[in-house]
């Protein structure tokens, strides 16, 4: 078995350069402490940036950078200050991250700063090449490297790539608003597995997959030529024992060996036993809601003015991006909303507020967890939010009230909390005093159960849920009916057409010889097709039959001349050798009045759609509307059509983007197998795209050659990518 190969923007490690010197020093929190099951022992490497740009790297010092990087398991990337400024302050912190959280008045489009993107991203793609084996497991972190898969895929197809978002997913609406959409999405789908916090951001990504690329989608599986990828949720947790250990360290501490801070927080605890610290733990970033909590707790003053000299709201908002414009105007609201807030209600012996921005070490994190009657953290929008988790973990006696922001993450994991709308500042102020007089009895039942849950589900068991599920995706492969055509199995194929005495082939057209078309009519063959077709036609012992549920009219204008053999519709009509169309089946057309008014009221409610009427069918057609809502239109015209024939012999078939009635005893299978015994056929070759298809697939002999285009469940014994794969596997027939 190959080795682990994890990929982030920043290594796990920190350098610092002293007297000539390097010293890596591990990082702890977030995704290091969560990877550290994952990246342990020899069997596994950490790429990504060191922190440090070339400018700053002296260079004597690069090979004891790679030496120092090397005893952590860790290899570097190496960026410039330009490409930190263009790839990480530029794209993905200035387009990225304000579209994803829905702050599009801050998303800045900017092709240089895409370009810079680009070029980084193929940066660590060639890094993870030049390290990756094929039996190597690939596992890509978060929105700083949203191409890499698709990079990495394209020169090692085989390869098992996993991909994990750190931060939420927008709804398709905000999405479709960013240039370079297409190319982001294709640069995710080069990966095995996508995984996110949450089942929302899960359905955000499937939804913009459907609409912009047009790919298929099965539950949470997506269909791209020769590949299934799968599309999970796996909510992030934080080291469980980690905090809860620490804080049951902290408690067992004499009074000297307190820290400064918790003597200080012990000594106002002391001078007013009633009153309730509220802590709010944040990076200074406009995601977070800060400046509106700060309002909110103005507003809970006003409104419940007896808390005044009660209350004391501990803010602690860590410095983040302080280049960057937006988060220095943020920095200026804060400390402005702070000092109004505090001169406005303070006391010669109350300040309402205590505000902290800056970094503090773990020990002083644990005081404020400890501390804190109340964590108030209510974010407008959060990938996940470990700080809640933290809080919870760390109170062992069970004691205190997580109010929590219901657009973070961690809120559908964590519904023992008071969930609270972050705009809604009547309902906070309510929220603020439930939790200050909620009973002990009420507080401990709800944090047993976060606690358990925390304990249970803790940040190791989350990597190894994702590694398992993409390690499963190896063995995707097996599970599917068909096989991919490899070179070996093409010549038998080949072998075997070329020896044959008789042959006989049926080709399906849509989506098979030609590509699918928003408008039927348009999807003609061109002239590659027909000189294929005209080969394949002309040779010696040979019968080509194009079987499609095409309307004759249609293919008697596209084909009717080159003489080719056609069954249209299904099986209803035949044409050989280029002769006028003749009934295959004797099939009745008298049902279509009362069928045809129901399909029209669901082309007036469904826009985009439209109805095909052929001879012997209605075929409604939804490939130009919303694919969410097409999807949704059908399953409920099945469910009417379905009730509504009853008992008459007429069966509704599901195609491709088309749902068509026909009569029962019409369909491929019946046509192909009337073909079948007209001859002594050794040679049977079917090769079909949909469900239609399948009747073809079934009932010819398991002798048959059957090709499924596209990968999808199937009878079929293989499957091949598109279309494009379709006429290189018939052409292979002609050099025979």
């Amino acid at each position: 078995m190959g080795k682990t190969i994890i990929i982030s923007n920043r290594l796990p490690v920190q350098l610092q350069i002293s007297n000539g010197s390097i010293t890596a020093i591990p990082s702890v929190g977030g995704l290091a402490t969560g990877m550290k099951s994952v990246h342990s022992g020899g069997d596994s490497l950490w790429i990504g940036w060191s922190g440090l740009t070339d400018e700053e790297i002296p260079k004597e010092l690069e090979n004891d950078i790679d030496k120092a990087l090397a005893n952590h398991g860790s290899s570097k990337v190496t960026l410039s200050e330009a490409e930190v400024q263009g790839f990480y302050f530029g794209f993905s912190n200035r387009t990225i991250w304000p579209l994803f959280h829905y702050f599009l008045e801050y998303s800045e489009f900017e092709l240089d700063s895409w370009n810079t993107y680009k070029s980084v991203n193929q940066k660590f793609a060639d890094a993870i090449l030049e390290q990756a084996g094929e039996d190597d497991t690939i596992w890509i972190h978060d929105y700083q490297l949203m191409l890499v898969p698709q990079m990495v895929r394209e020169k090692r197809p085989n390869i098992s790539i996993g991909f994990f978002l750190h931060i939420p997913f927008p709804s398709y609406e905000i999405f479709r608003t960013m240039p370079w959409r297409k190319e982001v999405l294709e640069g995710l789908l080069g990966a095995d597995l996508i995984g996110f916090h949450i089942y929302d951001y899960e359905r955000h990504f499937l939804s913009s997959v459907r609409r912009l690329l047009g790919l298929e989608v099965s539950f949470n599986d997506i269909y791209l030529d020769n590949r299934v990828i799968k599309v999970d949720s796996f909510p992030m947790g934080i080291d469980y024992k980690k905090f809860h250990d620490a804080a049951e360290e902290h408690s067992k501490r004499s009074p000297e060996n307190l820290s400064e801070l918790q003597k200080r927080l012990n000594s106002h605890k002391e001078s007013d036993p009633e009153a309730k610290f509220f802590l709010s733990i944040d990076r200074l970033d406009y995601s977070k809601g800060i400046a509106k909590r700060l309002y909110a707790f103005e507003y809970f003053l006003k409104k419940y003015p007896q808390y005044r000299e009660k209350v004391r709201l501990i803010i602690l908002a860590v410095p983040s991006r302080s280049n960057v414009p937006q988060y220095q105007l943020l920095k200026r609201e804060i400390d402005e909303l702070v000092g109004r807030i505090n001169g406005e209600f303070s006391s010669v012996s109350w300040t309402p507020i205590w505000y902290f921005y800056r970094s503090m070490p773990f020990e002083n994190l644990i005081d404020l967890y400890t501390s804190s009657d109340i964590a108030w953290l209510t974010p407008l929008r959060d990938g996940m939010n470990l700080v809640a988790k933290e809080y919870v973990a760390t109170r062992i006696d069970q004691t205190g009230v997580l109010i929590l922001s219901e657009m973070a993450g961690s809120a559908n994991e964590m519904n023992e909390s008071l969930l609270i709308n972050p705009n809604n500042f009547e309902q906070i102020a309510d929220t603020l005093h439930q939790a200050i007089t909620m009973p002990i009895e009420e507080q401990k039942a709800r944090n047993a159960s976060l606690q358990k849950r925390l304990e249970r589900y803790n940040v190791e068991k989350w990597a190894n849920s994702f590694m398992t599920s993409l390690l499963a995706q190896k063995d995707l492969e097996a599970a599917h009916v068909s096989s991919s055509i490899t070179d070996t199995k093409l010549q038998e194929i080949v072998q075997n057409y070329s020896s044959a005495k008789r042959r006989l082939l049926f080709l399906d057209y849509d989506g098979t010889l030609a590509a699918f078309h928003v408008d039927p009519q348009q999807a003609g063959p061109d002239e590659e097709l027909y000189k294929l077709l005209d080969s394949l036609h002309n040779q010696e012992d040979t019968d080509l039959f194009l079987i499609s549920g095409r309307d004759k009219d249609t293919f008697t204008k596209w084909f009717l001349p080159k003489g080719y053999n056609m069954i249209v519709e299904h099986g209803v009509w035949i044409s050989r050798g280029g002769e006028e169309f003749k009934l295959l089946e004797n099939v009745k057309n008298d049902w279509m009045g009362k069928i045809r008014p129901v399909l029209e009221s669901f082309v007036d409610r469904t826009p985009g759609s439209f109805i095909e009427e052929k001879n012997y069918s209605l075929a409604w057609h939804y490939r130009k509307t919303d694919p969410d809502f097409g999807n949704l239109r059908a399953t409920e015209l099945s469910t009417v059509l379905t009730s509504l024939i009853g008992t008459d012999d007429l069966s509704v078939l599901n195609g491709n983007k088309v749902m068509e009635v026909k009569s029962s005893n019409v369909n491929k299978g019946r046509a192909s197998m009337r073909m079948l015994g007209e001859a002594d056929y050794d040679f049977v070759f079917a090769i079909g795209d949909d469900w239609t298809d399948e009747f073809m697939f079934q009932e010819l002999p398991e002798s048959t050659v059957t090709v499924k285009v596209g990968r999808q469940k199937t009878v079929a014994k293989y499957f091949v990518e598109n279309t494009q794969k379709v006429r290189e596997l018939l052409k292979s027939f002609i050099k025979a």
